[in-house]
């Protein structure tokens, strides 16, 4: 995994960290937080996004050969950068007027002015600009203190830097329309598997007690073991790590071989994240792993769509109902946590208290969102993802290929009446299957366009049981 410093120092030397030198409190604006996979970036145009609910622009700086991250404003009109271009020679030009900024926020050109002009040499003509770093495969940004950035350690998945050899990593992410922190503590509670996910990554009939302990606690995190796995017979060393406050990973480790489960919770707004999932395998035998990257990865970005989706709908209702009873602060009566199950639900929530680590103070959820908007893939995944949206544009190309070939081959039965005898074997094998394979194919392919814009509206646990 090739690691390449953007933007930050020429000498990064991280050395304490996230949250800020405050013992008592977590600030949520002094870390750093994944902001695109490095593969899903287009280096042609710029990017936004929202982190923390700060609107920024990402692109590529051609002449210094790294990536770049602004405040998404023009300094002149306050028009949004991302909306913009890169220009020939390399600069950030603005869709407005055409200022134009180099890659330390500079501005370089005002059309506007007359000749001989200086207004671009003024601090109000510049571009505040974050420091970005490339880690594993993917873009960080820090939004909290320029000077504090260098020192501050980024958080990454640690086994992989303890060995780095032999894994295979299946990557995927989407915006979802609930918090950070409801994402964590959903995925922090590996109980809820058996039953939520049930036919699609779990099974009602593993369903048993599950012993959770919290070893390690602290401002920045902490760690947990399992007392037994999650299916019967599972063994091993199995741990969780939550390194605050939008990561963690659970661990599992076993003769057969290792499998983490990693989820970046990135704040978006209030009741909006991005979620990067990454499951990194590694086996004694190379054949597995051959298998996890035949598939395409379009192919997985479906399926853990799907996965998403079979909690979402009642996660974005269950951070309103928590909101009702008084939130975090409030937890301990708004939840009945009776079981070691819950105790890394239960030490979150505390994290979140002892440390006032809430990312949005006292905002409010916003009224809950239509079904048909919180199963919606195309804008919160697949038009962000370069693999989902070339794939999606050749399969649509294929669809309509079908169609066309099925209308073509069934206006063109008569005129072979005309050169066959209406007996002919050949004639009548031609115009029964050539229209029907073309059919299919057409239906086929158009349930596998939809799969890229919208999610299942019956959960597969949800379906009746097959006797």
């Amino acid at each position: 995994m090739l690691e390449k410093e953007v933007n930050v120092r020429d000498s990064f030397h991280s050395n304490q960290p996230a949250g800020g030198s405050d013992p008592n409190s977590f600030d949520y604006k002094e870390t750093w937080y994944p902001i695109h996979y490095l593969e899903d970036l287009d280096k042609s145009k710029p990017t936004p996004f929202t982190v923390l609910g700060r609107d920024i622009v990402i692109w590529w700086d051609k002449l210094a050969q790294s990536w770049r991250s602004f405040e998404d404003q023009c300094p002149h009109r306050l028009a949004p950068l991302s909306e913009g271009r890169i220009s020939d020679d390399g600069l950030l030009e603005c869709p407005y007027h055409g200022w134009a900024f180099s890659g330390d926020g500079n501005c370089q050109r005002i059309p506007q002015q007359v000749k001989g002009g200086t207004a671009e040499t003024s601090k109000r003509a510049c571009v505040g600009s974050l420091p970005v770093i490339e880690k594993q495969g993917l873009l960080f940004v820090y939004v909290g203190e320029y000077e504090n950035a260098a020192k501050t350690e980024v958080p990454i998945i640690e086994p992989l830097e303890e060995s780095p050899e032999g894994w295979v990593v299946i990557n995927t992410f989407r915006d979802v329309p609930y918090d950070a922190l409801t994402l964590l503590e959903n995925i922090l509670d590996p109980s809820h598997i058996s039953f939520t996910h049930h036919k699609t990554v779990g099974n009602r009939a593993n369903a048993a007690p599950l012993e959770l302990e919290v070893i390690e606690s602290g401002k920045h995190g902490f760690k947990g073991i399992w007392k037994q796995g999650l299916k019967p017979g599972q063994s091993g060393e199995l741990s969780t790590t939550f390194v605050a406050p939008s990561l963690m990973w659970h661990d599992i480790n076993s003769q057969r071989g290792r499998i983490l489960t990693v989820v970046y919770a990135t704040p978006i707004r209030k009741g909006e994240c991005r979620v990067f999932a990454r499951f990194p395998f590694k086996f004694p035998n190379k054949l597995p792993g051959w298998f996890i990257k035949l598939r395409p990865r379009w192919y997985y970005h479906i399926g853990q769509n799907g996965v998403l989706e079979d909690d979402q709908i009642f996660l974005h209702y269950q951070e309103r109902y928590l909101e009702a009873k008084g939130g975090s602060p409030n937890f301990t009566k708004a939840f009945y946590l009776p079981t070691k199950a819950d105790s890394f639900v239960f030490e979150l929530r505390q994290w979140v208290n002892q440390y006032n680590a809430e990312p949005f103070g006292k905002e409010t959820f916003s009224p809950p969102l239509a079904k048909s908007v919180l199963l919606e893939r195309y804008h919160s995944h697949t038009e962000k993802c370069a693999s989902c949206s070339s794939a999606l544009s050749i399969i649509e190309r294929l669809r309509f290929g079908s169609g066309v070939a099925t209308v073509f081959t069934l206006a063109w039965i008569p005129m072979l009446f005309l050169f066959f005898q209406t007996t002919s074997v050949v004639v009548v094998v031609i115009e029964t299957l050539a229209p029907l394979i073309f059919a299919l194919a057409w239906m086929g392919l158009s349930k596998l366009v939809i799969q890229f814009y919208d999610g299942r509206s019956l959960p597969p646990r949800n379906r009746p049981e097959k006797n």
